[in-house]
């Protein structure tokens, strides 16, 4: 007969992983945001394109840099994973939820670089896959719990 106990410690590990990997979109997107709003030169240092997707309309809500919006779905997508781990069953379908809302934006604002805007931003690329990882990781958790 299966441990539970243990079975619950292998069923909280994607979303550690996830939490983690959530703090390089978080730190990402808190750079683009202190870039825009501090009026600074953003440098590209792997593709060109930068200035061009971060220059376009669609770079802002209103005023809002589009990269606050991401930094405030990486931490909620964080605080969620940690509850996730530490046994709040509430955390885990909003976790799956959250994560879906943010991979459709991700698949969206890719489309725009590639066919509107025809240029593409290394660091929103970055968020792209870190973003895709978090659903990859997401969706086999929940894939798996299911086998259980």
């Amino acid at each position: 007969m299966p441990d539970p106990i243990s079975a619950s410690r292998k069923s909280v590990w994607p979303f550690v992983v996830a939490a983690v990997i959530s703090l390089v979109g978080l730190g990402d997107a808190i750079y683009l945001t202190i870039q825009d709003l501090t009026g600074q030169n953003l440098r590209c240092t792997i593709i060109t394109g930068c200035a061009e997707v971060l220059g376009s309309k669609y770079a802002h809500v209103g005023s809002l840099p589009l990269a606050s919006l991401g930094a405030a779905a990486y931490f909620t997508f964080f605080s969620l994973a940690i509850l996730a781990v530490f046994g709040y069953s509430f955390a885990r379908p909003l976790t799956a939820v959250l994560v879906a809302i943010m991979f459709l934006t991700t698949l969206w604002l890719v489309y725009l670089q590639a066919f509107v805007i025809h240029h593409f931003c290394q660091y929103c690329l970055l968020s792209a896959a870190v973003t895709t990882i978090l659903t990859v990781i997401v969706g086999l958790s929940f894939f798996l719990s299911k086998r259980r």
